[in-house]
This record gives C-alpha cells, structure tokens and sequence, in this order.
C-alpha cells in the first residue's frame, strides 16, 4: 500500500508542475510580440501538455489504486467525508486540466482571446485547490 502512495505522490507533483507552469507559458505567449517567440512557445506548450497529462493520467491511477486499497479492508473509509471532499476538488483539477487542454489548442491556433492578466489570475487555480486537497488528505478532519 505505501508504494501505490508513494507512486500517486510522485505523479501528484508531476501533474501539478504542468498545472502550474502551463498557464505561466499562456501569460508569456499572451503577451509575446514576436512571431518567432510566439511559435516556441506553442511547441512547449505542447510537449509540457503532454507531460502533464502523463502525469495526471498515473495520478490518478495510483489514486484510484491507493483508494481502493484502503477500501478493501472495509467500506468505512469511502463513507468519510473528508474523502468525499477531496475527491470533489480532484474533479474540479481535471476540469482545470481539460480547460488547459483546450486553450493549448486555442494558443496553437492563434486564437486566444484572453488577456494577460485574467491569464494570470487562472493560473493561481491549481494552488487554490492544493492547499485544501493537501490539508484534507493529511489532517482528515
């Protein structure tokens, strides 16, 4: 049980570096005058797209892992609500992930219509779901 714990970590943080840094290259391609600039950034922001859906992908599958392997025991530990909470803020990150998605596709066709400085109130998001994900996982309240 502690590998799958240890492993989800792992790709917590793998998956969180792309939540993080991703809409960071949003905020320098929004705000990038040249062409050349610009075109870089579309090829990073595809490939660290990637990388983060590597690693929200076995995030969450050593969750789903973890999770079951804490339920196998006895159902009480799905009926907690600290559990429930956690996992309703997983959900709204995967929603970020996919808004992610999307508005990668948007930059790599020049189409974004979002200013730099909504960019980088959405870019706080991921943090605003950490704190309140770590601190139900690790105090259980």
């Amino acid at each position: 049980m502690l590998w799958l714990k240890a492993f989800h970590i792992i790709f917590v943080v793998t998956w969180f570096a792309g939540l993080f840094y991703l809409p960071r290259l949003f905020i320098y391609h929004a705000e990038a005058g040249e062409a050349v600039v610009r075109e870089r950034l579309k090829v990073m922001e595809r490939r660290l797209l990637m990388i983060t859906h590597i690693g929200g992908a076995l995030a969450v599958g050593f969750g789903l892992l973890t999770l079951w392997a804490f339920a196998r025991p006895g159902l009480g530990y799905l009926q907690q609500g600290w559990l429930h909470a956690k996992l309703a803020l997983v959900v709204v990150l995967i929603g970020y992930h996919l808004m992610l998605v999307r508005m990668t596709a948007q930059f790599a066709r020049d189409a974004n219509r979002r200013s730099s400085r909504w960019l980088r109130i959405f870019n706080e998001v991921p943090a605003l779901l950490l704190v309140p994900i770590v601190l139900l996982v690790v105090l259980k309240p």
